[in-house]
């Protein structure tokens, strides 16, 4: 296949063919629409000839995505377990079947896995890449996606799966339009003279095909124009193949054209259409959609209802087709025939939203059914939005379900809808009323015969006030759940209720919590309940780290982090990152904080406070390297938190907002925060949060606003506070704390205290102490570390390996891959480096690096090395 100008990108791929000998890698084809990106990855595979095993997927601009579609493409080629196991195999399953096919011995053709159209994929394809992402190292195997850039909004979640991908291994190849040259060889081959095709078309290589292809005189201003020229020039009973055929996304199976076989011929001849698999298809999805808009309603409907009918009897159609058909046919019995069935397939692979979708399609048509089958459809549909991150839908859905059960006095339909408006509720920020609905559930499941549903309300009850603090009401409902499980059989109650009991006793200090918590994982595991399991760990690890106890923390992250990975529990996942940022931040790796909090931000927006501890390290890391700005964003971080009302996410916010204020010498406003936080810390049920209280009491110190300790405070806040900074600072220090560290020993030993928050990169800090000892007289240090003492602008070791990269021409991209950090961390690095060489864009930072004799250095400011 010759391609003009697109050899540099042929051997882009082929360098990564080539690379797979030593691990996977991954190729990210991007391009407008009829760029060329089908053309390319055909072209590569005929070139990589015997080298490689090519399989193919695409998603297709069905009315809700197939869940997995591709992998279905896929499967269908591979065969063996995947292709049998596929249909309804859980997806973990599903996708370590795939990983088993990729992995061939290395004798073996390298297996190339093409995914095109990312820019339609479901939710579980996308799920399938990030999971290909993180094990690409285990198999010799190219992954190939394309998709189109002109699709793909700033919050479409392919962004965040690419951003995910590892940099070291990931190749973007970003496809331009054809040049005018190239435009001028191509009208020379087709034999036409056409000097105005490049301006018309602007390159884009389709449009210069279909006009070089078309057999009027002059240039058709549109690509409809184009296709429907050339479908008059074909006789009816083609243009009826071209017209059904339109109306199907991806491509229409030989079967259902039976008995036209020289209408097909004809549409293939002229090049209407071009063979697919087993069938048909249009060469490309804007030509295809050319003819359909083409139709009027009455025959779309008609088609339609034509290719519904055929496909509704042939085996292992995926019922997301039957849907799309059903729906543009109006066909209400059909639609709600088959799109309740599309949304629990997709809902088993993981598919949330699409199954969502589905669920949306049916429920406006039931309006006139029997109440309980409304009802229970409302309860899938709240479940699958709940799941799909759309938890303002879930809980509106829930809501509408519950008015139906009461209608129908259901108690247990009653019992339950409650409960899970209350888990909604907490989810959303809201646990006064979530409290209020689970009381409610309670009395309600209490007035019939206890079962199931009532020892589900007890455990969720435990849940919300072990979530709260108030951790004997915690264990006490905690222990009514787990007996009543253990009654009535209940193995999913049991588990949820041992971790809350476990947790509830870690949190209060009681170390048997732990061994709890431990016992309720490996339980869960062994069951292969991994909610639970992995909830386990994670509150064993994060109450770990509220607890200081940074021991416990490292043993428990070492082993939750492979876990949620392992079973792609990516909510748990998030939520564990900004915990672990905690930790790090505390143990002054700072560039690993940012990049564990960055990834835990990367992702659907979250209701409710559960990222406000990643966003907290995010900007306090930023601060302390003296980014300034930040203030809005910590203030809506704070009341997000403060909504919430709970000690776990009220103080990593007040202490983010009372540090920011500080650190831009505004102690009259950092108290008032600190204030407002040790609020929340000493109220009753706060459940003893020595940490938070001790650190913002430390901070009102630090401001002025206190004298001595206040009871109850962590270790180390207690000694600085009562002048013992020595002890505080060896306390710290014994921990491999040394920001903490320094804070301490500013109150006794500014220069040590100095040493450290130059060798961090602390530049306020620092210039802040250096003030402090200027008005007191002391002798102050000459000034930072050797590695930036050239440099006055206090740039930090990392933002100057970035300015450095900046200086070589480097793109945001470029500079992520080479350091291998994300995208938005090597974003905010580059915002900090603009600020403070006091300079509006990249051209002169770059020319600022130049004067400064700037280069690229391994150092990472507050790394593990510091």
């Amino acid at each position: 296949m010759d391609l003009l100008e697109r050899d540099d990108e042929l051997a882009a791929l082929g360098r990564l063919l080539a690379e797979c000998a030593a691990g996977g890698r991954v190729a990210v084809i991007s391009g407008e629409a009829g760029a060329g990106k089908s053309s390319l990855a055909a072209a590569f595979a005929e070139a990589a000839g015997p080298r490689a095993h090519v399989v193919r997927g695409a998603c297709d601009p069905l009315l809700t995505p197939r869940a997995l579609g591709p992998l279905h493409d896929i499967a269908r080629a591979l065969g063996g377990r995947l292709r049998d196991r596929i249909a309804d195999a859980p997806r973990v399953e599903v996708f370590d079947l795939f990983l088993e096919a990729l992995d061939r011995p290395p004798q073996a053709a390298c297996p190339v896995v093409v995914l095109e159209d990312l820019h339609w994929a479901d939710e579980a394809t996308l799920d399938m890449i990030a999971f290909l992402g993180r094990r690409l190292a285990l198999c010799r195997a190219l992954l190939l996606i394309t998709y189109r850039e002109e699709e793909i909004a700033p919050d479409h979640r392919l962004r965040t799966v690419l951003a995910g991908l590892p940099p070291g291994l990931t190749r973007r190849v970003s496809l331009p339009p054809l040049s005018a040259a190239a435009v001028g060889e191509l009208a020379r081959r087709a034999g036409r003279d056409a000097p105005g095709v490049h301006a018309v078309t602007g390159g884009n290589p389709l449009l210069v095909t279909e006009v070089l292809a078309a057999t009027a005189e002059g240039i058709p201003p549109t690509v409809r124009d184009l296709v429907l020229s050339r479908l008059a020039t074909l006789g009816e009973p083609a243009r009826d193949v071209a017209r059904l055929v339109s109306v199907v996304p991806a491509h229409v199976p030989a079967g259902l054209l039976a008995g036209r076989v020289a209408a097909v011929d004809e549409c293939l001849a002229a090049g209407m259409l071009t063979a697919k698999d087993d069938g048909v298809a249009f060469r490309h999805e804007l030509l295809r959609l050319a003819v359909e808009e083409s139709l009027s309603p009455v025959r779309r409907m008609a088609l339609h209802a034509e290719v519904l009918a055929a496909l509704s009897d042939r085996p292992g159609v995926d019922p997301a087709r039957l849907v799309h058909h059903a729906h543009h046919a109006g066909d209400v019995p059909a639609v709600l025939r088959w799109a309740p069935v599309a949304a629990r397939r997709a809902a088993a692979l993981g598919a949330y939203r699409q199954a969502a979708a589905h669920y949306a399609t049916a429920l406006p048509l039931t309006e006139d059914h029997p109440p309980a089958e409304r009802a229970e459809l409302l309860e899938e549909y709240s479940s699958a939005t709940y799941h799909g991150g759309l938890s303002g839908a879930a809980i509106d859905a829930r809501r509408r379900a519950l008015a139906l059960r009461e209608r129908l006095g259901d108690p247990l339909g009653i019992g339950t809808d409650l409960r899970w408006v209350s888990r909604l509720l907490w989810w959303n920020g809201r646990p006064d009323e979530a409290r209020a609905a689970a009381w409610r559930a309670v009395r309600v499941l209490e007035s019939v015969p206890p079962g199931r549903e009532l020892a589900a309300a007890y455990s969720n009850l435990s849940q919300l006030f072990m979530l709260a603090g108030e951790l004997p009401e915690a264990i006490s409902w905690g222990r009514r759940a787990l007996e009543l499980a253990l009654l009535v059989g209940d193995r999913d109650t049991e588990l949820h209720a041992m971790v809350n009991i476990g947790s509830a006793r870690f949190h209060g200090g009681d170390r048997a919590g732990i061994a709890e918590l431990e016992r309720a994982h490996e339980q869960a595991a062994a069951a292969g309940l991994d909610d639970h399991a992995g909830r386990a760990l994670v509150n064993l690890g994060t109450i770990a780290v509220d607890a200081g106890d940074f021991g416990t923390a490292d043993a428990t992250f070492a082993r939750m982090v492979p876990f949620l990975a392992a079973r792609d529990l990516d909510g748990y996942m998030r939520h564990v990152l900004g915990h672990r940022a905690r930790l790090e931040l505390f143990r002054g790796d700072w560039q690993a904080a940012l990049d564990d909090a960055e990834q835990g931000l990367t992702g659907p927006p979250v209701p409710g406070p559960s990222l406000v501890p990643a966003i907290a390290v995010r900007l306090t890391v930023r601060a302390r390297l003296g980014e300034t700005g930040l203030i809005d964003e910590a203030r809506d971080a704070a009341e997000r938190a403060y909504r919430g009302g709970e000690i776990q996410f009220v103080g990593p916010a007040a202490i983010l907002l009372t540090e920011l204020y500080w650190l831009a010498g505004d102690d009259e406003r950092a108290a008032a925060e600190a204030r407002r936080g040790m609020v929340v810390a000493e109220r009753p049920g706060a459940g003893g949060q020595p940490w938070f209280l001790g650190e913002l009491a430390f901070w009102l110190w630090r401001c002025g606003g206190l004298t001595v300790p206040p009871p109850g405070v962590a270790e180390p806040y207690r000694l600085a506070i009562a002048g013992e900074w020595q002890r505080a600072a060896a306390w710290w220090r014994a921990r491999g704390c040394p920001y903490p560290e320094a804070e301490a020993l500013s109150g006794g030993d500014p220069a040590a205290a100095l040493r450290i928050y130059d060798r961090l990169g602390a530049v306020p800090a620092a210039r802040r102490l250096r003030a402090r000892m200027r008005d007191q007289g002391l002798p102050v240090p000459r000034g930072p570390r050797p590695a930036t003492a050239a440099d006055p602008t206090g740039l930090t070791g990392r933002q100057r390996e970035v300015l450095a990269l900046l200086a070589e021409g480097l793109s945001n991209a470029d500079i992520a891959a080479r350091l291998t950090l994300s995208a938005k961390t090597v974003d905010h690095h580059v915002s900090a480096v603009l600020t403070k060489l006091g300079v509006p864009n990249r051209g002169q930072a770059a020319a600022a690096a130049r004067r400064l004799n700037i280069g690229s250095s391994p150092h990472v400011p507050g790394g593990a090395d510091s």
